[in-house]
């Protein structure tokens, strides 16, 4: 099983190119390997253009923050993102190929100072998949989301022998009860998981995003 995190950075790129980057970003991830792509900072638009340019069976979104008066956020951002970086709007979305999950949950960690959410799918065969991007600071804030995370997507899976939780978590020596590291994880880019092991490896993305793709390879 093939785990892809990667945080889009709101579309943008490094250095900023001032026009909406939607094809680019939707062929690097339609170029890559992977089985379900956990992304963060997603312009809450893009997840079912994303899943066609992807071939995914399914994207399943969840908003985070900055998304009042979105028509007018998207309008500013398709044309100069650069400009308006974060208040173009987020969310957190899963995409996944080869099956449409069977449930999709979605909890709030907190309201302040930014909404932050976890949120998983079940797999057809019943392993769960979390996707999460933490509070950055102050790091004790973002260990309690880590820990609060980590426990309600252990209670969603139940008894399911396999389960993975990644993203941005924000910390480089994050902590998740139950869950056990990937190794090769990439600064604040994490995957973990209960049931599976292998390692992670970052992927080039061409100057897309500030974060490096991680992909993790689990067995």
């Amino acid at each position: 099983m093939r785990v892809l995190t990667w945080n889009l950075f709101h579309g943008r790129a490094v250095p900023d190119r001032p026009r909406e980057l939607l094809p680019e970003f939707g062929a690097a991830l339609a170029a890559w390997d992977w089985d379900v792509a956990l992304l963060q900072e997603v312009p809450p638009w893009w997840p079912p253009d994303l899943a066609r340019a992807t071939g995914a069976a399914a994207a399943r979104t969840a908003l985070t923050s900055r998304n009042q008066c979105l028509c007018v956020r998207r309008a500013i951002a398709r044309r100069r993102p650069d400009l308006i970086k974060s208040n173009g709007g987020g969310a957190n979305a899963v995409l996944v190929r080869g099956g449409i999950p069977t449930d999709h949950r979605t909890r709030r960690l907190r309201r302040r100072p930014e909404r932050r959410v976890v949120h998983a799918v079940a797999l057809p065969d019943g392993t769960w998949v979390a996707n999460l991007h933490a509070q950055v600071r102050p790091h004790s804030e973002t260990r309690k989301d880590l820990a609060l995370a980590a426990s309600t997507v252990l209670r969603w899976a139940g008894a399911a022998p396999r389960v993975v939780l990644g993203g941005d978590l924000n910390v480089p020596d994050p902590a998740l009860p139950g869950l056990a590291r990937i190794p090769g994880s990439h600064g604040v880019d994490h995957v973990f998981a209960r049931g599976l092991s292998g390692r992670a490896r970052t992927l080039d993305a061409g100057g897309l995003s500030d974060h490096r793709p991680v992909l993790a390879e689990l067995v």
